[in-house]
């Protein structure tokens, strides 16, 4: 498997409830480097530019309202197939259908509520750290 690099949000919910820390220590134990991590207060026009496929749905203002709610942390890992490791760590979107053991299962609470963001693809991962961390094409 190649070495890849994968962009994260740890979630305000978890920021708020101290997870930070637990949380990137399950990434550092599965052998992913956190290579940039960053505390955000993400302005919404930000919010709106890394949602912008959900611009137009109905629980899109829910979504915005919370990821904009508190700080945050933006992190780049990068690891051997560091973006399909990091989804299977963070577990299924929703917390209650989340094997135990995930960073969702243990640490999300509905399904925006999840604590974690992860790209899903090499494309939405480069799009999402150039986004967060510069070097934006568009």
């Amino acid at each position: 498997m190649a070495r890849q690099s994968t962009f994260v949000i740890i979630k305000p919910d978890a920021f708020a409830a101290g997870h930070v820390g637990h949380i990137l220590s399950r990434y550092e134990e599965a052998g992913l480097v956190p290579m940039r991590l960053e505390v955000w207060h993400v302005p919404a026009e930000l919010a709106d530019r890394h949602y912008a496929e959900h611009l137009d749905r109905d629980y899109y203002a829910g979504l915005r309202e919370f990821i904009t709610s508190g700080p945050l942390v933006a992190c780049e890992l990068v690891g051997e197939g560091a973006i399909e490791l990091v989804r299977t760590l963070n577990g299924a979107k929703n917390p209650a259908e989340a094997e135990p053991g995930t960073i969702r299962a243990d640490y999300g609470t509905s399904i925006r509520r999840n604590a974690v963001h992860a790209s899903d693809s090499p494309e939405s991962a480069a799009r999402e750290l150039a986004l967060w961390f510069g070097n934006e094409e568009n």
